[in-house]
């Protein structure tokens, strides 16, 4: 099985020395995040394809986020985040798209990102609004070979199934994040499977715990020290015939991040020894 991490680009990141330490902890693959538009051009995804070829490094998926407010809690979080609330679902729409052109260049498939807090009421008039934009996205990515893949953890399991089967093309996925169902506090992680791990493409394997307050989010923590009970759903992910990466994220910087991400791998090797994954 392939492990890799997830690294961010920014305006100013040395690129190379990005894929450079994904080699020196001994990884193979990536997610490339970026949060700014502005840099989706054909010159910096050349200059990207380029420091990842050269490191050996695949990118697996291009992790895409859009500009506007946003708000990482259970009070803004709903009125700010993604494509559900309708005064920002133009602007991020069309950000997806230059996502998706940036990809292309690239040669990666693969387009994830947050939608939002999607609406646990069908009836609810922006669910309708979010499944349409979605439906434009995913019609557009489709044309060129693409997926989009939804970043789990801030609607139930069961609204996310909802929310693929009404969109209803044939190029959609989950990024299954196993922290952020917790941290949000909508779902036990390996449960969660049972519901939608048959749309899974890619992961983010992340720990933590549920909220112990109202309006803020659960506490992340390293790999292994939390609740989402990577052994299970390993388990689980193998006998639903996963064979894509574990992609390990740590919302830290610095050397405890490097030190959990080398911890991280370690746990996933010993799980997958124990799972005769290859």
């Amino acid at each position: 099985m392939k492990i890799g991490v997830l690294i961010h680009m920014r305006a100013d990141t040395d690129m190379q020395a990005e894929f450079g330490k994904i080699r020196e902890l001994e990884l193979s693959c990536c997610q490339l995040c970026c949060w700014d538009p502005t840099l989706y051009t054909p010159e910096k995804a050349e200059y990207v394809k380029s420091c990842a070829d050269a490191a050996g490094v695949e990118i697996t998926a291009l992790w895409a986020g859009w500009t506007g407010p946003s708000e990482w809690n259970f009070t803004y979080g709903p009125v700010t985040l993604g494509l559900v609330p309708p005064a920002y679902r133009g602007m991020r729409l069309a950000e997806l798209l230059k996502a998706s052109d940036f990809a292309l260049w690239l040669g990666v498939s693969d387009i994830i990102t947050h939608v939002g807090f999607l609406p646990e009421n069908p009836s609810d008039p922006e669910f309708d609004g979010t499944v349409g934009a979605l439906r434009t996205l995913c019609r557009k990515l489709k044309a060129r070979g693409q997926w989009f893949l939804f970043e789990t953890g801030q609607e139930t399991p069961v609204t996310m199934l909802r929310t693929i089967e009404a969109i209803g093309t044939d190029n959609l996925g989950i990024n299954f994040d196993t922290a952020n169902l917790l941290l949000y506090g909508k779902a036990n992680t390996a449960d969660a499977l049972d519901v939608f791990g048959k749309y899974v493409r890619n992961t983010h394997c992340k720990d933590g715990f549920y909220p112990t307050c109202g309006t803020q989010l659960g506490r992340e923590c390293a790999l292994g020290e939390g609740l989402a009970n990577m052994p299970l759903v390993v388990k689980k992910l193998n006998a639903l015939g996963y064979m894509g990466p574990y992609i390990i994220e740590r919302e830290i910087s610095g050397e405890e991040q490097i030190a959990d991400i080398k911890s991280a791998k370690a746990l996933l090797e010993t799980i997958f020894a124990a799972e005769n994954c290859e």
